[in-house]
């Protein structure tokens, strides 16, 4: 009996990890890769037609047009088009799997002001979400926590590895602050009206804020023996080493933010929402602030904006001079994720250059997110963290990804879904 429960124990685990295990991470390169013959998108607003890339160690040597005398692996992309892998800013990518199962989730922790917490160590690498957004050529992401005033530390991981530590791009790069909003919706459970009414709060979570960076400035002055992991971790906001991402929307709320951090002392700050910073392009490019737009696909938060404000407000802020992302946060973000290509697209569709929205979730992004010097866009010297279409990868229609690279390594496209579309594109007669 004893042995018929390990036998049915040990199927039970074999099909569990078959189930739920990710595709084998790549491995090195190890010979010189030539894409010859394609269309290729520089990821910096410039196209070469019928050219050339070639990458070996993982590091990009060789970018342009026409034919190339190199040596190496030649991969015939005739007609096809490259691409920069396209990075997603504020994502909970690998934090989460089941919404509907709280031990899977693991992307807020208890308390209001928690920048120590580190979203790193909690990143699934094995994650399915996290493996399902390559097909669409999102190679790299920034692992945001969520929750909080201040939710925590973010990190930025490549999304093809072992574990956490494999994954690791830029660690700790960030702190992310929820300011308070001048306006709340009534609780109802409390026996509050339903419905848009003025936060009597706003000014004391404001200065609750303002305190703790005060307490958190105050802190590095002092040579206290007992250490305060929360100030600790603040530290990188006064010695330029970290950034501020601050979530605020509305026009008063985005200048009491910025107000606040800047008279703290905290110069690297980025807006992250922005619903209303069109009103206030002087202002954010006066004090330097980049801005992570929320994905276009939505609805107007007001009754009276045009109704097509979430479509053109990334082009709004790049018509104003101000750098600017695009993000895929939203319901059920982690999942939307896979789409952050067509919401450039969808900006491209409000008028926008094609290769301007483009940058949106390239260059830009690796510039706000302080990448740049390896991600972003395809030159020589950089990682060759890049993927080919068969079409317009901002289209829906026509982003069919054949190849992927992260740092040179030829990654998996295979995920649960494929499996499952395989299956039952046989079952109806479809392959």
């Amino acid at each position: 009996m004893r042995i018929l429960k390990n036998i049915l124990l040990a199927t039970i685990i074999s099909i569990g990890l078959h189930v739920w295990a990710q595709q084998t991470p790549a491995t090195a390169q190890q010979e010189t890769i030539i894409l010859s013959g394609a269309t290729i998108h520089i990821g910096n607003g410039t196209v070469i037609e019928s050219g050339y890339l070639i990458f070996e160690n993982g590091k990009i040597t060789e970018v342009g047009q026409g034919a190339t005398r190199k040596q190496g692996k030649m991969i015939e992309v005739i007609g096809k088009h490259i691409y920069p892998g396209f990075i997603a800013p504020v994502s909970s990518l690998g934090l989460g799997e089941i919404d509907a199962v709280r031990a899977t989730n693991d992307d807020d922790e208890i308390g209001d002001f928690i920048p120590h917490i580190r979203s790193l160590i909690a990143y699934n690498s094995e994650s399915k979400v996290v493996e399902s957004m390559r097909p669409n050529g999102v190679l790299l992401a920034q692992i945001t926590p969520q929750g909080g005033s201040i939710s925590g530390t973010s990190s930025i991981v490549q999304l093809d590895a072992w574990n956490w530590e494999d994954a690791a791009v830029k660690v700790d790069d960030g702190i992310h602050v929820h300011w308070p909003n001048t306006y709340r919706r009534g609780r109802w459970w409390m026996g509050e009206e339903r419905g848009w009414k003025p936060n009597k709060e706003y000014e004391k979570d404001s200065d609750a804020f303002k305190m703790y960076v005060a307490h958190a400035k105050a802190y590095s002055k002092t040579s206290s023996v007992s250490k305060n992991e929360g100030f600790e971790a603040m530290q990188g906001l006064f010695n330029g080493t970290k950034k501020l991402y601050l979530y605020a929307q509305g026009e008063k709320e985005i200048i009491d933010g910025v107000t606040a951090c800047k008279e703290a002392g905290i110069e690297n700050i980025v807006l992250v929402g922005g619903y209303e910073a069109y009103k206030i392009i002087p202002f954010l490019k006066q004090n330097n602030i980049s801005v992570i737009v929320n994905r276009v696909h939505s609805t107007p938060d007001r009754d009276d904006d045009d109704y097509d404000l979430p479509y053109k407000l990334p082009k709004l802020l790049t018509d104003g001079g101000l750098m600017v992302s695009l993000n895929a946060v939203g319901q059920m973000e982690r999942m939307n994720t896979r789409n952050l290509p067509f919401y450039a697209g969808q900006v491209a569709g409000q008028g926008m250059d094609k290769e301007e929205a483009l940058k949106l979730i390239t260059s830009n992004t690796a510039k706000v997110l302080g990448i740049d010097a390896n991600y972003g866009t395809l030159e020589a010297g950089k990682s060759a963290t890049l993927f080919i279409s068969e079409g317009d990868a901002l289209d829906m229609r026509t982003n069919i990804v054949t190849h992927a690279f992260i740092d040179g390594r030829h990654v998996s496209l295979e995920t649960h879904q494929t499996e499952l579309w395989k299956r039952y594109a046989g079952k109806f007669g479809q392959n």
